[in-house]
């Protein structure tokens, strides 16, 4: 797309403020300033959106692999396996969430097997995944 999303948004929000004047009233100045804040976000989340969804499909895959040869349960090691081997389809946003959801669903699940059966080396690896999900997801005002 040319001009790229947060060229559109930093020139949409310039559009916007240029309309208040110092005698606007407070509350459109607030709504403005919040507007131009979740722009801001949008155009962050548009430039590293596909990237982190990816990248934590792929971790999750990885540590499922590794868990697979562990767990007894024979459904829940079938379900590691084959998320194990599954792929995105696309870095379209939808198909990645979709992904993401179910990964993060089946971490949950190993999780839930890891505490019940002792596994403390499984959490261990578990809750470091589950660290870097939300350092990536980490909202950063600057730049």
């Amino acid at each position: 797309m040319s001009p790229e999303v947060p060229t559109i948004l930093q020139l949409s929000l310039a559009r916007l403020m240029g309309g208040i004047t110092e005698h606007g009233a407070a509350f459109a100045q607030g709504q403005m300033g919040l507007i131009g804040m979740m722009m801001t976000l949008s155009a962050k989340e548009y430039e590293r959106g596909a990237d982190i969804r990816h990248t934590e499909n792929e971790d999750m895959r990885k540590l499922f692999g590794e868990l697979a040869g562990g767990v007894g349960d024979a459904a829940l090691k079938t379900k590691l396996s084959d998320a194990a081997k599954s792929r995105d389809e696309s870095l379209r946003i939808s198909v990645l969430n979709a992904n993401n959801y179910a990964l993060r669903r089946l971490l949950t699940e190993a999780q839930i097997y890891a505490e019940d059966h002792g596994a403390a080396e499984a959490q261990k690896r578990i809750w470091a995944i589950l660290k870097a999900l939300a350092a990536r997801r980490l909202v950063q005002l600057g730049p």
